[in-house]
């Protein structure tokens, strides 16, 4: 049965990422390995991969590690995503931003987090990335809290590689609902 993974701000191939997020790899090169490890182990070869952006950092890392992934790949673009003709073709399509199904569940999915995205009070889910945690994430969570507690139907989950519930793996939905991931617990 094929499934949905989500992910997203991996910087695969930059190497000050990993002082930045304070992620716990002793080089870059560690890093991109221990990505490629949990991606393939998560994923299975017929399963689809949403990455919300920031995927490398150089394209001849997409072009050296993008074969060695599992699944089917789809890339919601970020700040950061520079392709190359030959990157582009290893994707199903690549966009700015997306609205997909995912069983019954309607999602939102963009790089930068959105405070009104389509059908938000309706129950549509948005997954987002590029704010990376701490000051970044602050505010957007603080915005967060206050629609919930006006008793608004206001779901959305950052899908950043770093956060302790993604850990450096594509995850699926029911995984990132139930993961310490909402904004306001950053």
């Amino acid at each position: 049965m094929k499934r949905k993974f989500y992910i997203s701000d991996l910087h695969i191939g930059h190497k000050n990422i990993i002082t930045y997020d304070g992620r716990p790899f002793g080089s870059m090169e560690e890093m991109n390995g221990i990505i490629i490890q949990n991606w393939n182990t998560a994923v299975g070869k017929d399963d689809e991969v949403y990455v919300l952006g920031d995927f490398f950092w150089n394209n001849k890392d997409g072009d050296e590690i993008l074969p060695q992934l599992h699944g089917d790949i789809y890339l919601i673009k970020g700040n950061h995503d520079e392709l190359t003709d030959s990157m582009r073709k290893r994707y199903i399509w690549v966009q700015d931003y997306a609205e997909i199904k995912d069983g019954e569940t309607s999602l939102v999915l963009c790089h930068y987090p959105i405070a009104h995205w389509r059908k938000s009070k309706r129950g549509t889910v948005h997954l987002y990335g590029h704010i990376h945690m701490g000051r970044d994430s602050r505010p957007f969570g603080e915005y967060v809290k206050l629609m919930q507690q006006k008793g608004l139907r206001y779901e959305c989950h950052n899908v950043g590689c770093m956060l302790p519930y993604i850990n450096y793996t594509p995850r699926t939905l029911e995984e990132i609902r139930k993961g310490d991931c909402c904004p306001e617990n950053l």
